[in-house]
This record gives structure tokens, sequence and C-alpha cells, in this order.
């Protein structure tokens, strides 16, 4: 969503002219900005009072450099980022699209063969993510977006630093409970399996509407993570063996992201990958014109949000698969939901 500049908003961060608000998250405000070529950008302005954090820059200045090495295609990648800064900053590529999230409480689950193309573009996104020796930590729908050519990853590899700062200070975790992993519910060490458990949590939202561990307060949804089975009883049978996998509690018994793309089988090009409600709504996420944008939030025609910042070149897994998947339905047949 593209919301227009508030007073008090900065006209600019590093060389970048800000032209709306994106939104706003654990570690700060995000803005849409326009680099003196032209290239729009997502520009992430950390909190004062994390960036004041003992400690804190030279862990964000870690996980920023991390970050910036991670090329992969169904991710955002990191443009730009001023770590010595008054206020730290970093820029990464924007995309027009719906999150995963705005998505789907709009239209509502996404078809079977939407969500395969979506499993298989995630998983290549987390290996490109882990390769690069991070582990994305805060996988959930709002940071999955839907570009015409395929999902998009965002926000990796930087919540470590401002997770440190609030263990710190309030013996809290960070992340996103129903989608957080057992492990990092539970405040322990966290590698890539604990992305794994998320997607898996992201699939069942995607495919069903719904997170695996139902809705609720914090504490009954950790509870839930930690101690309860998910429900995948409304997964359709293409996708559940996958997601029920990926949701172990035990995190040795979780598939590596080669696995994942291995059951998924060879992905072709992303054409047409959603439903069509969602293809014409893409069409409605153009950037902004040069001038910029200003008045209160705005919505398309099918109750999304007005924009939102992604970039990459997806791929449409294989339908006919085996192994960890089963039988695949046809390219048209609805998720169940």
């Amino acid at each position: 969503m593209v919301e227009g500049m508030r007073a008090g908003d900065p006209q600019s961060v590093g060389p970048y002219r800000l032209l709306g608000r994106l939104g706003a998250g654990g570690m700060g405000q995000v803005f849409l900005g326009r680099s003196a070529g032209g290239r729009l950008v997502a520009v992430k302005v950390i909190r004062p009072d994390l960036a004041g954090e003992p400690g804190f820059r030279a862990r964000f200045a870690r996980e920023v450099a991390a970050a910036r090495t991670v090329c992969g295609l169904f991710t955002a990648p990191v443009a730009d980022a001023d770590v010595q800064g008054p206020v730290p900053w970093l820029a990464t590529a924007y995309v027009a699209g719906p999150s995963l999230a705005d998505a789907v409480d709009a239209q509502g689950p996404l078809p079977v063969a939407s969500v395969m193309t979506l499993a298989a573009g995630l998983a290549e996104g987390l290996e490109a993510i882990h390769a690069a020796g991070l582990v994305h930590r805060d996988l959930k729908p709002s940071n999955v977006l839907l570009a015409e050519d395929g999902p998009r990853v965002i926000d990796f590899g930087i919540s470590r630093a401002a997770e440190a700062s609030v263990l710190t200070q309030t013996g809290t975790v960070m992340g996103s409970p129903g989608f957080m992993s057992p492990e990092q519910a539970q405040g322990r060490e966290v590698g890539p399996p604990s992305d794994v458990f998320s997607l898996g949590a992201v699939l069942t939202f995607a495919a069903t509407g719904q997170g695996p561990f139902g809705t609720g307060a914090t504490p009954a949804l950790i509870y839930r993570v930690v101690h309860q089975p998910p429900d995948t009883t409304r997964l359709p049978g293409p996708i559940r063996p996958l997601v029920e996998r990926c949701l172990a509690k035990d995190p040795g018994q979780r598939p590596a992201t080669t696995d994942l793309l291995a059951a998924l089988g060879d992905p072709q090009p992303a054409e047409d990958w959603l439903p069509a409600p969602l293809t014409e709504v893409l069409s409605r996420y153009a950037p902004p014109p040069t001038g910029g944008t200003s008045g209160p939030p705005g919505t398309d025609g099918g109750g999304l949000p007005a924009a939102a910042h992604r970039r990459g070149r997806p791929a449409a897994p294989d339908t006919g698969r085996g192994g960890l998947l089963g039988p695949a339905p046809g390219r048209g047949n609805p998720a169940a939901t």
C-alpha cells in the first residue's frame, strides 16, 4: 500500500527522494523512494531507539552485508544501505504487487496450482537466503509478495539485529505467532529448518485462508506451535504431505529446501500462475507517477491496497508430481477450503 507522506516525514533518505509510505514494521518505517536515475526502491528507516541501542549498528551492519549477497530470483534484493548515518536505513528493489496476506484476505485461498508455484518460488528464495548464511526468521504471509512472474520473499536476514535487542530488553522473542517455529517460539537457536517450518505455515495459509495453528492471542498461538499438532485437514491432497513434513516439531525431521524443490519437480515459466481475479488486480499495481503520491491510502477495485514492493523472476512447478507431494490435479482445480 502506498500512502501519502505525513507531516514530519523526511523528504529524502540518502540519495532517494521519498514519494510515499509503504508501511511500518518492528524495525521502523518503510517508504517508497526514487533514485536520481528514476529507479524505485523501498526504503526501510530504522527506529531511533533501535539505532541507539548499544551493539545494534554493528549487528545490523553484519546482517545487511550478508543480505546484500543474496541474489535469488524469488527475493527482493538489497540495493543500498547506510548503517553508520544518523538514522540507519536500507533500500530494496520495488516491485508492484500485493502481499500474500492481502491477496488471500481479499480474494480467498489460492488454487492448488498457484500454491504449487508459490511453494517452488518460496523454497528457491529460501535456498538463496540460506546459501548466503542467513536465516529469514520472520517468513509470514505479509512478507511474501505476489508478482506477475511469481512470488518474492522480502525482509530477509535483517531481523536478527533487532531480535537481539528485544531479547536483551524484554526477554521476549521477535517473530509472528502462528508462523514461527517451535524452537524460535521457545527462544532457542534457529537455523534454516526454522524457515522451512514457517514455509509450511505460509503454504497452509495460502491454500486454506488460515494458518495451521488457527487464530487467537499470542500466548495461545505460541502454545499450539510448541505443543499441539498443526491442523492440516483442509489442505488439498497434492500439497498436504509436503506441508506436514515442513511442520514437523523436530527441526531434524523437516526437509531441506533442496528436498522441497526436488519434490516439486522442474519449475516451468510462471505464466498466468495466479487466478484471473488476482491477475487482473496485478495490472493495477503500477508504480505511482513521477510526481509522487499524495492523499490517503487507496484501494483498487478488487479491495486490495494500492501497491507494495518486490522484484525478481519466478517459475511455476510441474503439476505432475510424486514423492512428497503425491499426484497433482489439473492447473485449474481450486484449493480446498
